[in-house]
Formats: structure tokens, sequence, C-alpha cells
């Protein structure tokens, strides 16, 4: 048996590990985010060809890690005492696999020490979000690909990594930007099908289109990391010899950060910072330039909350808002929210254009799905307090395209809109009573035709016989449906001329 052999018979997927332990795959993710266990290795992927699927291996001392991990809790240890005493007792990391893998795990004293920072990097990198479009990159990546990144376009359809690479005019693109063409379209590959990579490429040669197609049909997709390590050969001109790197693909919820290194190097210490997650991404956010982009946006208040407040002990109230919290968390997620930070109170949460899927639909069934989850709160509190108070979000959606960028304090980035539209969205929401959702005409008119007919919106009108009408698929300018003298309505008198209606339902698609 060989060497190589022997590693591998050394071992164990992680199947095994759930079968062997009798702990969930959730509880064996919880330990790895947690730094407890190193993160799996997987066989390095051929992009050029067909590669084997991504499994996950783990070192057969990870059985006893686990046990380990178990006895303590047993004896009322939290995690994180638990995760200090292995640090203490030496047994913080389990060496991984020396053969290559596309999944890098951690090093063992990538939380001892960081010398290495992303302003240090001696290494091309650069930075895409999920729709691949650049938001960052470094002078070293400036300088040996100077034809690809030179500045970065205010405008994020202009950022797209495949339109830098493939070039304006007619010409074919040079050899190394073919590599990074199809680097770029084995990490995209899983997320973005072709006709959402080619839709920012209008007016690029039909030549170039097909170039695009024919390596997206060639290439296999990259299983996700959350560091992936890849081969990249970037040729240059006739009389170049090229040059070859291992390429580390680092995955973050914001983006891809990739990076370039030289194969006879020794990346320990890279790899030691990809490991500081946190570090990397608030670094990496803190450069990020404002950049001006496409999005919707919600905004969403707790109908009298200081009533609430009032009413509540102070460990129940808190208890209610983290359970509003929580549960409005997960529903942003599923459709794609990025929270926002803004003045006032409230939720703020931002939807941009995604690869796959209409960031305006999403951010109409978040707001459907909110109003529903608020309901089942509102009942269950009732059932608890034996009150009829009702909890009500009301909410105000509006699309524009406006600058986005962040704010960073010595621990957090967060980002933020400026302009017009995130102003007008909270206007909507303290216009808003008893959980309505009210939009824009804007944003109704974003709304994709095949999914129009879906959104049941309208207003409701006054009739003759002082009957109220729900009159569908109108608008109102805000000022014929309120009286903005009133000192009530002072502060929605800057929207008084947008219109606007309530949207009521959504229908979802037939199974």
């Amino acid at each position: 048996m060989t060497a190589e052999g022997s590693d591998e018979a050394a071992m164990i997927s992680s199947k095994e590990i759930l079968d062997r332990t009798g702990i969930s795959r959730a509880t064996l993710n919880n330990y790895i985010a947690r730094g407890l266990l190193p993160r799996p290795v997987v066989t390095r992927p051929d992009i050029r060809g067909k590669g084997p699927r991504q499994i996950g291996y783990f070192a057969e001392e990870t059985i006893a890690r686990i046990e380990l991990i178990q006895r303590l809790k047993r004896e009322g240890r939290s995690m994180e005492e638990i995760r200090n005493e292995l640090a203490a007792t030496g047994t913080h990391g389990i060496a991984a696999a020396p053969h290559a893998a596309s999944v890098i795990a951690h090093p063992a004293a990538a939380q001892d020490r960081l010398t290495l920072t992303i302003d240090q990097l001696p290494h091309p990198a650069y930075m895409v979000n999920y729709n691949f479009e650049v938001v960052w990159f470094n002078d070293q990546a400036r300088r040996a690909i100077s034809e690809v990144f030179t500045r970065l376009a205010p405008r994020t359809e202009d950022r797209s990594i495949f339109h830098l690479l493939l070039g304006a005019g007619p010409a074919d693109p040079a050899p190394g930007h073919v590599q990074l063409l199809r680097l770029n379209l084995a990490l995209a590959k899983d997320r973005m099908e072709v006709a959402a990579i080619s839709r920012p490429l209008h007016g690029t040669p039909a030549a170039k289109i097909k170039l695009l197609e024919s390596l997206y049909s060639d290439t296999e997709p990259v299983p996700a990391g959350p560091i992936v390590e890849l081969p990249l050969r970037l040729e240059g001109a006739a009389d170049d010899k090229g040059q070859n790197y291992a390429t580390y693909a680092s995955y973050f919820r914001e983006g891809i950060l990739v990076i370039l290194t030289p194969v006879d190097i020794d990346n320990n210490e890279l790899l030691r910072l990809l490991s500081r997650r946190d570090v990397v991404i608030r670094n990496l956010l803190g450069k990020r330039l404002p950049v001006l982009t496409e999005l919707a946006v919600l905004v969403a208040d707790l109908q009298d909350s200081v009533k609430i407040c009032s009413e509540l002990p102070p460990d129940e109230y808190f208890e209610l808002i983290n359970q509003i919290w929580s549960s409005a968390g997960e529903i942003f997620r599923k459709y794609y929210g990025t929270y926002g930070k803004h003045v006032g109170d409230g939720m703020v949460y931002y939807f941009f254009p995604q690869p796959d899927c209409s960031y305006i639909i999403n951010a109409l069934i978040c707001a459907q799905e909110l109003k529903q989850a608020i309901a089942r709160i509102s009942k269950e509190w009732q059932l608890r307090k034996n009150w009829t108070n009702e909890l009500y979000l009301n909410t105000g959606l509006n699309e524009g395209e406006e600058w986005l960028g962040t704010f960073q304090t010595a621990t957090t980035v967060e980002f933020a809109v400026l302009g017009d539209t995130i102003n007008h969205t909270a206007r909507l929401s303290d216009f808003a009573r008893f959980g309505q959702i009210w939009s824009t005409k804007n944003f109704i008119g974003k709304v994709p035709v095949g999914e129009r007919q879906r959104v049941k919106f309208g207003i409701h009108r006054t009739g003759a016989d002082g009957q109220r009408l729900f009159v569908e698929s109108t608008y109102s300018r805000l000022s014929n449906l309120i009286d903005l003298n009133s000192g009530r309505y002072e502060k929605l008198r800057d929207i008084g001329g947008v219109p606007i209606t309530e949207i009521v339902g959504f229908v979802p698609e037939e199974s």
C-alpha cells in the first residue's frame, strides 16, 4: 500500500462519524463552526474535466474528540468552556490528511496567532459577490492582471468579472484571461445559469459570448468551501512560459475572496489568516467602496412597542422582542435579505439582485411571511398572557437605485444605503397600521410581468353610500388618503405626492 493510500485509510467519512457517534449533521456542523473540530477534507476537483463528487473526510481521532465533547457536555460544561479546555490541554486541533484537498481544514494554530493581514497580502487577490461582480481587489491584482483590475466601476452591472475578463472590443481575450474565466465559471456554476452570467454582457461581441458559453459547458462546478484550493496556470504571450498558481477561494456570506499564490511557497500563514473569517470579512468590508446598485428595501416596525413594553416585565419584553427578531431573521435569510443600518427603530433590510431569482419577489414574499409569523407569535402571547393585545409589524416596501456603502466600528461593519429610497420606505412603514404592507408604485412596477397577476394590491376607497370598498390594482397619492396638514402626519409630508398601494396578498405558485 502506498503512503497516499495509508493516509486515505486513516480518514473516515462524515456519514460514518454520524453513525458511530449518534450525533446529527447539524451538531457536527455546529462543532466545526465553533472550532471544536476541523473542517472536512475532500478530494481536489479538476476544473478542466470531470472530477470526483464532494465527500468530506475526517481524521480517525475525530471520533474520540466527539466522545470527549459529549462527556464534557454531560458534566454540565458550556460550549465555550469545552472549547477553552480542549485548547488548554493541547487537543485544540486534529491533523488533517496530507493529500491535496479542495476544502482546507483550519490550521491548528489558527486561533493562537495572526500576523498576516489583508493589507499585507503579497499575492494577487480579489473579491466577488454572488452575482460575480467585483467588489474589491488589491494592488498586487492590479499589477499582475492590469487589463482586468484597473478601477472599480460605480455601477454594479459594469463590475461583472466575466465582462472584465472577456474585455472590450472584438479581440480575443488573452490566454491567461481565459484560464481565469474558467476558474470563475467553476466557482459560479452551482449558483448561476449561463443566461444569468451573460445578462450584464450587453454589447459584447457574439464570438466572445459563444466562447463563454463553451467554457461554461465544459467546466465542472467546484463544491463550496469554506476554503477551496484550485490549480491555475496563467499563460502569457507565445514567448511566456506562464506560471502555476495554487488558488484559494474563501467563501463568505457576502461573497468569495480569491487569492492567487505561487505553487512553490509555504501558505500556512495565509491559511491562518483565512481561518479567522470574522477578521477577514470585517477588513474587506471596511475597504469596500460605495457602489451604485439596484435594490429593494423593506422597513418594518412593531406597532405600539412602547405600550407593550410598559405592560410586560422586562425579561418577558426582551423575550418577546428576541423571539420576533429570531423568527424574522430566518425569513430574511431565506430570501437573501441583508441587514441594513438606518437611523430610527425597526427592521431595515436590503434585497439585491440575485443570479437565480427576483430580488423584488424576494422582498414581497418576505414581507408576507413576516406578517404571518407575527400573527402566530401574537396568538401565542395572547394565550400565554391572557391579554387582548395584537402584535402588528407595519411594513413599507420600495425599490430604487442607490449608493450602497458600509459603516465600520472597531468590531462591526454594517451596510447602509443613502438616498430617498430608504427614507421613503421608512415613511411608508410609519404610515402603515395594523400589520399593513404598503409599497410604492415603482416597487409594483418592477415585479416581473409574469408574476404581477399573482400580487393582490389596491386601495380601500369610500363609496357613495359611505361603504368601504377595496379597488384592486390601483394606486393613490398619500396626500389623497390622509390630511397632511394634521400635525399627526407631519413627518409624512415628504412623500405626499408618491403613488402608493397596499399589498394584501400574494398567490403562491401552483405545485
